[in-house]
């Protein structure tokens, strides 16, 4: 009985913890559009992403071929800074209610945290993948336009940059879900700082900071290792569709999934090794 009884209120639990999605999701959602920054810092996103690597675009010369460019990788520089937008978005997404004490209307409301902050994330991931989109449609077709006249065309062996290309479509596609991820991890950083000044700061340290120390470092074994772990460089290095054997993001994550796989297989013979000691019979 007292299993039934717990049983049911389990589940009654978990009905009044996600049964409020919906709503919540509705709420973030009406906040995120009336707000005054979302829709401006949405379209700062693609202005700058766009404008950014257009410029880069006009910037790249190559008048040999072979020069060494990578036209997909120029035409999208502009997510560098593009993602220090959907940072700011991110994080407004919850400091402004931390801020004016709205997050305790929000929780009044819905108490369950972990459905708030699903629906925040729901929302700000939707707004950035259609305008990371939008944003990256524009850079490529910048690229494609710009990037000929300065020498990256198919008389110097390079064709145009095309989203019916699989790695310049990879390069977009992954440019978009960088941004997501920014985005998150933004919303994250802010729900745990609390604090706007803080958690801005956070943000652009791990973004902007990693190039910078890597480019001082001297060591190159040091310098790689400040590349892997960086979040903007290891992030990035999807849009790379040339040299993909240099990236510095590929010997890091390969080796860490082997220590990754061999640690699992030592830890799943040490538990049968322990399992056959236990059954084994005493004498």
């Amino acid at each position: 009985m007292s299993r039934a009884l717990s049983a049911g209120h389990g589940k009654q639990a978990l009905a009044k913890g996600w049964g409020g999605v919906p709503e919540a999701l509705h709420a973030e959602w009406t906040k995120a559009r009336t707000m005054p920054g979302t829709i401006w810092l949405l379209l700062a996103t693609i202005a700058l992403t766009v404008a950014v690597g257009a410029a880069a675009a006009g910037a790249v010369p190559c008048p040999y071929s072979g020069c060494g460019q990578d036209p997909a990788k120029v035409s999208l520089t502009g997510i560098d800074l593009g993602q220090a937008v959907v940072a700011l978005l991110g994080l407004l997404t919850i400091s402004n209610e931390y801020s004016t004490a709205m997050i305790r209307t929000t929780l009044a409301a819905m108490p369950r945290r972990i459905t708030v902050l699903t629906a925040k994330a729901a929302v700000l991931t939707g707004l950035v993948l259609v305008t990371g989109a939008i944003a990256a449609l524009g850079s490529v077709l910048a690229g494609r336009l710009i990037l000929p006249g300065h020498g990256l065309s198919p008389a110097h062996g390079y064709p145009l940059i095309s989203l019916s290309d699989g790695p310049v479509l990879r390069a977009a596609s992954g440019s978009v879900l960088y941004l997501a991820l920014i985005g998150l991890l933004s919303l994250g950083i802010a729900t745990a700082a609390r604090d706007s000044a803080v958690a801005i700061g956070v943000i652009l340290g791990l973004l902007y900071l990693f190039p910078i120390i890597a480019g001082a470092v001297s060591d190159p074994n040091w310098q790689r290792y400040l590349q892997e772990i960086g979040p903007m460089t290891a992030g990035l290095a999807i849009q790379a569709t040339t040299s993909l054997s240099r990236l510095p993001s590929a010997r890091g994550q390969v080796s860490a999934a082997g220590r990754l796989g061999r640690s699992r297989a030592a830890d799943r013979r040490d538990h049968a090794a322990a399992a056959r000691r236990v059954s084994r019979p005493h004498k």
